[in-house]
């Protein structure tokens, strides 16, 4: 019997999306049933056996539509294996200008309170991708002020390398899980 594992994403242009998909796709190789769907379409959350969610960071902070299925849906998804994963930073740089790592200072800043809500486990913050031609005329704007050029290089900064390490060690902790359920039958 193979695990259902539901990758749920909040995206806002796409890049975590492709994140979640990837991830999902992974899972299957490995031998794992995986649905990947927007955190708004997803239902049903009693027929799958573990979770994966994601959502982009803005100003550090996960998307409201993420904290609003975690929190409707905490009950099933404290009785599951869950991870969580941020898309975020941008750019080559692995430290910001004080030193440090761009992922412990690019992740949501209410990770404790989302730790707390599902005891997820394990979280990590991978790099995202920006492409300007999605972005609103707002938005295009606002990349125009000088703190931002340096903060939000355009291009896709995602390791796939990395995310494929991480679905790997998820797979292999869930199919180890249902060995030993096995092994006690």
């Amino acid at each position: 019997m193979a695990l259902k594992v539901l990758v749920a994403y909040a995206t806002k242009h796409d890049s975590t999306k492709g994140i979640a998909t990837f991830i999902a796709e992974k899972l299957r190789q490995l031998g794992l049933e995986a649905d990947v769907l927007d955190v708004r379409s997803a239902s049903n959350l009693g027929a799958y056996d573990a979770f994966v969610i994601g959502s982009a960071v803005y100003t550090l902070h996960w998307m409201n539509e993420a904290h609003e299925f975690i929190s409707k849906n905490r009950k099933i998804l404290l009785g599951r294996p869950v991870w969580l994963f941020s898309s975020g930073p941008l750019g080559t740089s692995t430290k910001n200008a004080q030193g440090r790592d761009l992922r412990d200072v690019s992740g949501p800043r209410e990770i404790g309170k989302l730790r707390q809500a599902v005891n997820p486990r394990n979280h990590r913050v991978f790099y995202g991708a920006l492409d300007r031609a999605k972005l609103s005329f707002g938005q295009r704007m606002m990349l125009k002020m000088p703190a931002a050029r340096e903060d939000l290089s355009e291009g896709d900064f995602r390791n796939w390398k990395e995310i494929e390490e991480w679905t790997i060690g998820i797979a292999q902790e869930l199919k180890t899980a249902v060995a030993a359920v096995a092994t006690l039958r």
